[in-house]
């Protein structure tokens, strides 16, 4: 009886929030509650399923849910109402119960976009003025970062389809294409036209298009990573070590080479000196003629 008494009075509670408290889950809730409920299940769904499409780790519904990059984009769209409605002190303090919960910061100002998924996700810092686009996959260390302290856009434009490397730092008010692919630790701080592969200190664009721009040697995955500028430096600079030590071995032989010669001659000088010393001549007649 009590049960059921406390069922009802949630059941009139959540009735009386205003519906647009729902918005991170649905644009469109100006419409019947039963399609708007529908609306609400299908984005949660899309996003587990996003889950599932770019995490092959994930096995189950219960195991996703545990995620906490699906947790960390949930509150943020929560936040990010909140900060649109000018609740400023709210937002920010869900994003910051946000971060302490997940590990991942995003400024309520932020402008997120669907099928997002962050994997792993901890340290991940995205600011203020970021903009990202939809099927975007981001790993943990990434971060959106601003390199001014006006209050202007200073944060990167992520483009659809755009996965981003672990540790990778893009830096700027600066935009990356869609169907972009940054590699691991890579520090992007210009833009990026559509269909790049990014890599390297500075980020360097070495396929475009599907076309590789420069042939370095082989380096997250096989694909985005295995292209690395500076990994050229160090194979050059390990073929020199490399003739640098056969080198030195050469020299080494003819040093060996040149000492056994000369300790042959110094025994065939030690040979001589000691028969001159102590040779004896004999005449005909085995007689000493010394």
């Amino acid at each position: 009886m009590v049960f059921s008494k406390i069922l009802r009075e949630a059941k009139r509670t959540v009735e009386t929030l205003p519906s647009s408290m729902l918005y991170f889950f649905i644009p469109a809730l100006q419409r019947p509650k039963g399609e708007r409920m529908w609306r609400i299940w299908q984005r949660i769904r899309e996003d587990i399923q996003t889950v599932f499409r770019k995490d092959p780790a994930a096995r189950s519904v219960w195991e996703v849910l545990t995620y906490p990059g699906l947790h960390a984009v949930w509150m943020h769209r929560v936040a990010h109402w909140l900060w649109n409605h000018r609740l400023l002190f709210l937002a920010r303090l869900l994003s910051q119960i946000n971060r302490f919960l997940t590990g991942i910061e995003i400024h309520p100002g932020a402008k997120i976009g669907r099928r997002f998924f962050i994997d792993h996700g901890m340290g991940v810092v995205i600011g203020e003025t970021a903009e990202i686009g939809d099927d975007v996959l981001m790993y943990h260390q990434v971060t959106l970062g601003g390199t001014t302290l006006e209050r202007v856009k200073r944060h990167p434009t992520i483009g659809n389809n755009v996965l981003i490397g672990m540790g990778a730092k893009i830096i700027g008010p600066i935009t990356i294409g869609d169907n972009c692919r940054i590699g691991a630790n890579a520090v992007v701080n210009k833009d990026i036209p559509p269909n790049c592969t990014v890599v390297g200190v500075p980020g360097r664009i070495v396929i475009r298009d599907g076309k590789r721009v420069e042939e370095p040697p082989p380096v997250m995955d096989n694909v985005i990573n295995k292209i690395d500028p500076e990994d050229e430096i160090i194979q050059d600079l390990r073929r020199q070590i490399v003739l640098l030590q056969q080198q030195a071995e050469n020299l080494q032989k003819q040093i060996d080479q040149q000492n056994e010669l000369i300790q042959r001659f110094n025994n065939e000088l030690d040979a001589v000196r000691y028969q001159t010393m102590t040779h004896a001549h004999y005449d005909e007649g085995d007689t000493c003629c010394r």
